[in-house]
């Protein structure tokens, strides 16, 4: 093949050598490990090709193209391309040198928006393609090494194409080794500020351009350590008033800033930036406006509440722009206006904004009704603005509902506008003579999709499910058409973001169904119209839960399903719980199939520790599926409780395996709580699995991990409740096991407070439901000195109830020889008190005031005074009020 290939070159035919590369990508993308022997051989004769100046920019493209394609093989041979010495040092230099390929075009300058790329050259944009997915591909590790051996001589070179080609590359490269990046964060940074100052304006705008992707990619770690240097440089862009490329720049990057920020951050800085782009929005230059009213927004968004400062000053001009920019050529513009009024008015809130809202809606009403042109984007911008303003105003927006809703089904209804063409040899992967086509080449046909229509199908869905969330009963007139649209969707392929929309809706709807028909607002309907819903929109949940190709969408399907079974409860009928079953074992099998794939994986020769750590990233996406899988059997338990017993039967093989030490902390942690919650709901009739899961419940009180010993101290507590002369047998093991977790040196440490919370608990279970196996006068004193509880606020309600039940039987191993523990008592009630409402419900706090004030008329005066002084003196004081009100 190589030899084939060289003739061609050598012969000048170079149309015969591009499709030889072609054929070697499509081989280096299915089959990498075919080439492994040969792999020095073959990768050094394509960057070779890639360096050669006198060839074609295809045929250098397609060289370049094969290298990454190789390293991206990494599911089919992982860490094989890392184990290439210099390679990427060799591709890294190539790619950076396509970069120069670059014009300095006055329409650039001009900051026109139809001229954005104005100056991009096809190898420019193709370079930087290369860079992102090439350090996606081999990691932080090996890229950064080489950057840095690489960036400074072109940030120093005379040239401003380079120094302009380093900033683009560091702005490329930063996704892929964002967590490399960040431990150098100041080095990284600082860098690219300099270059704020750069005598050449694309120069500075490659600067902003990097510090806006860096914030994206490595935050929120930048905007929390390096916001005293990054955002005053972005306010002092903006003044770069000869240069409004620059300045709208400068504006976009605080978008970027924003969206990882936290208010607490940003809100020092807004007088300076808020006031800069007001003076951006009186600017003529449509680009900077439109840039000005983007970082408003985000502004806005990112302060929330800080913001209603800065309204009476900034609404004024947003609704200006609104109301008079109605030429087609300010479309864009007047959209964005949308956008931005719709953010701010959510972060001040109703009552800021409820009047400008009615005059804003006015406007959007009459847009609505208005013809308008396919491409116009103020429909997409429309239908996000009005969900906003739901959010917003909430019921008070229901009368404009029935403005909205038509042509939002309508978007969600959109077909995808899909063509198949046949695939000639020079069709580049991903490439289209049409900007808004997305293709992909499946064998012999080639798969064009419109990702405009995509993308406003997929702001409609979510919009629907908006809408849903925020009205809750009021949206029920639109249950059956919005239900009818989305479940089909579910199986969308096309598009990701139109099936997680579509999911998400689904308990949504069976939720406002629920709320209306029980609110008397449901238009005459009764339960059987919700159970109707139910046994259309459960089946179809369940349908897609096996087939979804993309894991984290799988733990979405089966989020969404746990919910609606929620809704649904007891409406479910024997063979949909079966089918809920049956779905959720193939979902496991399938997940257990994937890890076995990643361990196999694992054992390649050139297996590395930059594969480890995607093989562990990709694993807890596992977790999460499995986490969900557990969540809805613990669901299905407590809602049918006794009568999910034989299909929990059929699922413990499954189960049991994932106790196994061998398992990650999170599948045991999951199968433990999934005992769990049968043995609480269950009750007496889950006790024949004790056997099967009580001794590695008692295993799991030493595991290292927190949350694996909560689960197992929690499930003690269950089966001391509920296992009676079952659970006997255990008690001094189980004992032993919780007062470990107790009395270890760090149990109040944060991570470890919650499993001490539910390991005192389960004491006080065992001293309640097991008093005559155990020795009560040690036990109940060491349960007593735990208290009071102050992490699990549930478990601490229920202990402290537990507590007072106690004392009002007076119990002696409670109060002590001679009363001795009644200070320690009457102080954990000081404790409780004080905290308010947190640690004990209504009822045990009066219960506790009514046992004091017994305690006061009934013990002799100087057992009173002792057990008073030995009280902190804000406790005294606490309890006084509270014994006198």
């Amino acid at each position: 093949m190589m030899r084939a290939l060289a003739e061609s070159l050598n012969c000048g035919n170079e149309g015969s050598a591009q499709e030889a590369l072609e054929m070697m990508i499509e081989l280096a993308g299915a089959e990498p490990r075919f080439l492994r022997r040969q792999l020095p051989d073959v990768v050094a004769s394509m960057l070779q090709i890639a360096e050669a100046p006198g060839l074609e920019d295809g045929t250098r493209h397609l060289a370049v193209e094969f290298v990454v394609t190789l390293a991206e093989a990494r599911e089919r041979a992982p860490g094989m391309m890392r184990k290439l010495p210099r390679y990427v040092g060799r591709l890294f230099a190539v790619l950076m040198t396509m970069l120069l390929d670059v014009q300095d075009e006055p329409a650039w300058h001009a900051a026109v928006p139809e001229e954005e790329d104005a100056g991009e050259t096809g190898s420019y944009v193709f370079a930087q393609e290369c860079l992102d997915r090439l350090a996606i591909a081999v990691g932080g590790n090996t890229i950064l090494p080489v950057a840095a051996e690489l960036l400074p001589s072109f940030f120093s070179s005379e040239d401003w194409k380079r120094r302009h080609a380093a900033l683009v590359t560091i702005a490329q490269i930063a996704e892929g080794s964002a967590k490399v990046m960040i431990k150098n964060l100041e080095q990284v940074v600082g860098m690219v500020l300099n270059s704020f100052q750069d005598p050449h304006p694309r120069v500075r705008w490659a600067a902003i351009n990097a510090v806006g992707q860096l914030s994206t990619d490595l935050g929120p770690e930048l905007q929390n350590q390096l916001h005293h240097v990054v955002l005053p440089a972005l306010a002092s862009a903006m003044d770069d008033v000869q240069n409004p490329r620059v300045q709208a720049h400068a504006a976009s990057a605080i978008l970027n800033f924003s969206e990882n920020c936290r208010p607490d951050i940003l809100t020092p800085y807004l007088d300076g930036i808020v006031g800069k782009l007001l003076l951006l929005l009186q600017t003529g230059n449509q680009m900077v406006q439109e840039a000005a009213l983007t970082a408003l927004a985000s502004a806005a968004d990112s302060s929330q509440e800080h913001f209603q400062k800065y309204y009476d000053a900034v609404m004024p001009y947003l609704k200006a722009i609104l109301m008079n920019a109605t030429d087609k050529s300010n479309r864009m513009l007047r959209a964005k206006s949308m956008e931005c009024i719709s953010l701010v008015g959510m972060a001040v809130g109703k009552q800021k904004f409820k009047d400008d809202a009615k005059q804003v809606m006015e406007v959007l009403m009459t847009l609505q009704g208005s013809q308008m042109e396919a491409d116009d984007p103020i429909t997409s911008y429309m239908l996000q603005a009005w969900a906003r303003l739901c959010k917003c105003l909430g019921q008070d927006f229901l009368p404009y509902m029935s403005v909205v809703m038509p042509p939002l089904l309508q978007s969600a209804q959109l077909k995808p506008d899909v063509s198949v063409t046949s695939a000639g040899p020079e069709d580049e992967i991903g490439e289209s003579d049409d900007e808004g086509v997305e293709t992909i080449t499946l064998g012999d046909k080639r798969i064009g999709i419109r990702t405009s229509l995509l993308e406003e199908k997929a702001t409609a869905c979510n919009m629907l499910c908006c809408y849903a969330d925020e009205l809750k009963e009021g949206f029920f007139p639109w249950i059956d058409q919005v239900t009818t649209t989305l479940a089909p969707l579910l199986k969308f392929y096309f598009h990701e973001e139109v099936r997680k929309a579509a999911i998400s809706a689904m308990p949504e709807l069976l939720r406002s169904a629920k709320l209306a028909i029980e609110k008397g607002q449901a238009q005459g309907r009764d339960k059987s119209y919700l159970k109707q819903l139910s046994d259309y929109i459960v089946p179809a949940l369940v349908e897609v839960m096996h087939k979804e190709p993309e894991p984290q969408i799988c733990a979405s399907i089966l989020e969404s399903l746990n919910e609606s079974i929620q809704v649904s409860g007891t409406l479910l009928e024997e063979n949909q719980v079966r089918s809920v079953v049956e779905g959720v074992k193939e979902v496991i099998v399938a997940s257990a199939n994937r890890r076995i794939e990643r361990t196999a994986r694992a054992k390649a020769e050139d297996f590395d520790s930059e594969e480890e750590e995607l093989l562990r990233e990709e694993n807890e996406q596992e977790d999460e599926i499995f986490d969900q899988v557990g969540d809805c059997i613990g669901t299905l338990a407590k809602t049918f409780k006794t009568y999910f017993l034989p299909f929990f039967d059929e699922l413990s093989m499954y189960l049991t395996p994932m106790l196994g030490k061998d398992r990650t902390s999170e599948e045991r942690r999951i199968a433990i709580c999934i005992f769990d919650d049968v043995a609480e709901h269950c009750r007496e009739a889950a006790i024949r699995y004790y056997d099967a899961y009580l001794p590695s419940l008692l295993e799991a009180c030493t595991s290292e991990n927190p949350d694996v010993r909560q689960a197992a101290v929690y499930g003690i507590g269950i089966c001391a409740e509920f296992g009676g002369s079952a659970f006997r047998p255990h008690t001094g093991e189980a004992l032993s096991r919780l007062y470990n977790v107790i009395k270890h040196p760090n149990a109040l440490d944060l991570d470890n407070a919650m499993a001490y919370d539910n390991a005192v608990s389960a004491l006080g279970k065992i001293c309640q439901f097991h008093r005559d196996s155990i020795d009560a006068s040690q036990v109940i004193p060491a349960w007593l000195s735990c208290l009071p509880l102050k992490n699990d606020l549930i478990e601490a309600k229920l202990v402290h109830e537990q507590l007072c039940a106690m004392l009002e039987k007076s119990e002696r191993e409670l109060l002590g020889h001679n009363n001795q523990y009644l200070p320690k008592i009457v102080s954990v009630f000081a404790e409780i008190l004080c905290a308010g409402k947190d640690l004990a419900t209504e009822q045990t706090s009066s219960k506790m005031v009514n046992l004091l004030r017994q305690l006061q008329t009934t013990l002799p005066p100087s057992v009173l005074a002792s057990t008073w002084s030995s009280l902190q003196p804000q406790q005294q004081l606490a309890l006084q009020s509270v014994l006198s009100s």
